[in-house]
């Protein structure tokens, strides 16, 4: 055993021998099973999860906590889907509160953004039927006319299931399409939780788990990443959490294309599942270090600090999470429609980095595929001001 923490922390523990077991297990580097990381989410406290997957987290990136500057377009919040979870979207036949976006009006956010260091672009929205894959595929290629060093991230698997329905092609042809017109990646959107009686019941209308697991392995064989997420903290239980995690990790062993997972927090305002309680910070916190802990071949975990506010996003470096997201500069209604803890998503890249800091953390702006662009670890933010 390398950390006296634990045995410390196990010292009164009724299972102690079971979770030493899995905590040798992580220091040896070994995998842990389906039924151990149940047993995690069950029994271990909060302290002995913190260190273990802070030690995978040191491991595997040292102290760095990275970031990246973004922006989003999200074109419509129109959707024909009907997701009981949902505080965003407005269905087709009640448009009051709903939007879409002219062709100009997105060409406008992009050109707003014309000689600031952003360094992607996150397009994702309603389902509309208004909006096809030739549509995006053409609006893609006009964005990178504009900026053509600018990562396109865009389209959740949710969104690109019912584009290629409609334009009656395989997810292979549907997403060439979009390579070739200038997408580079995908969102991890949309895989909400795996398990297929729950989709019944929360999702019942939307691309099924084995549809959206299809199109992210399809993605990766053409050489486009992907990120992955689990919303969590609705009527699921632990198991289901596992299987959903379990799912993800065994196609990440099968291509090795997604960059990052991302727990995404259950918020109940204002759609159909207002009646549930949202889960603490303390399972907030809980969920990111078993997340660590078992995505053994993901190098990343995220936390989104617009959802779960910055207190508890500093918070999650503790346990496991290595990412933040990025500067967002309020272009996202996703998630503060649903309640989030951050009604105006916008950090400068200075209070970002001020944020990370104030942890003990190393901030580190990187590009969509975690190449490094600066180590802000003794950067001058006032000589930067005075030379502009």
């Amino acid at each position: 055993m390398n950390d006296q923490h634990i045995n410390t922390i196990l010292s009164n523990s009724a299972i102690a021998s079971d979770l030493k077991a899995i905590a040798e297990k992580v220091y040896a580097h070994e995998r842990i099973s389906f039924d151990e990381t149940v047993l995690l989410y069950n029994k271990a406290e909060l302290g002995y999860l913190g260190v273990l997957a802070n030690y995978i987290r040191e491991q595997k990136n040292g102290n760095n906590v990275y970031f990246n500057r973004n922006f989003h377009i999200e074109p419509t919040n129109i959707c024909v889907f009907d997701c009981k979870f949902c505080s965003y979207s407005r269905l087709l036949k009640n448009k009051e509160e709903g939007w879409e976006l002219s062709e100009q009006q997105i060409i406008d956010i992009v050109k707003k953004y014309d000689g600031q260091p952003v360094t992607e672009v996150h397009i994702v929205g309603g389902v509309h039927p208004k909006m096809g894959l030739m549509y995006f595929a053409n609006l893609i290629k006009k964005v990178k006319e504009i900026r053509p060093d600018i990562h396109v991230k865009a389209f959740t698997a949710v969104e690109l299931e019912y584009m290629c329905r409609k334009a009656k092609v395989s997810y292979e042809e549907g997403l060439r399409i979009l390579k070739e017109h200038g997408q580079d990646s995908l969102p991890g959107g949309g895989a909400e939780i795996f398990d297929e009686e729950l989709r019944k019941q929360i999702c019942e209308d939307k691309c099924t788990a084995a549809e959206w697991l299809e199109i992210h392995e399809t993605a990766h064989k053409l050489g486009m990443p992907s990120n992955a997420t689990m919303l969590y903290g609705h009527i699921e239980k632990f198991e289901h959490r596992v299987d959903h995690m379990n799912r993800l990790r065994n196609l990440q062993d099968k291509t090795k294309g997604f960059n990052t997972f991302i727990p995404l927090k259950f918020r109940n305002k204002g759609n159909q599942m207002s009646n549930i309680p949202e889960v603490s910070v303390v399972e907030d916190l809980r969920n990111y270090a078993i997340s660590r802990i078992f995505m053994d071949n993901f190098n990343h975990i995220k936390a989104y600090w617009p959802m779960i506010g910055r207190t508890t996003a500093q918070l999650s470096l503790s346990f496991g999470v290595d990412d933040i997201d990025g500067t967002i500069d309020d272009s996202t209604k996703i998630y503060s429609m649903a309640g989030a803890e951050d009604q105006n998503p916008a950090l400068t890249t200075e209070q970002l980095v001020e944020l990370i800091k104030q942890v003990g953390r190393t901030p580190i702006e990187r590009d969509t595929l975690y190449n490094v662009i600066t180590d802000y670890t003794n950067y001058d933010f006032a000589k930067e001001k005075v030379s502009a």
